[in-house]
């Protein structure tokens, strides 16, 4: 009896073993997605420039990224 019990237990572990993987990965891949905003977010907040193009053109940068880092 305890031999079926043990056997079923093994039979879902790597089910159990693929979703926690895909879960890190996942969890991983948002961590880094996140690291790389923020490094560009700091990029052009050091950034700095006299002309008014370049600066509107580094506020919708800053905007647009700091939306995907609200998403996430």
């Amino acid at each position: 009896m305890e031999e079926q019990v043990e056997q079923r237990s093994s039979e879902h572990s790597p089910h159990a073993k693929l979703s926690q993987d895909a879960a890190d990965a996942a969890r991983a891949t948002r961590t880094l997605e996140r690291q790389a905003l923020e490094l560009q977010r700091e990029r052009i907040l050091d950034e700095r420039t006299s002309s008014p193009i370049r600066r509107k053109a580094l506020e919708a940068a800053l905007t647009e990224i700091e939306a995907k880092l609200s998403a996430l």
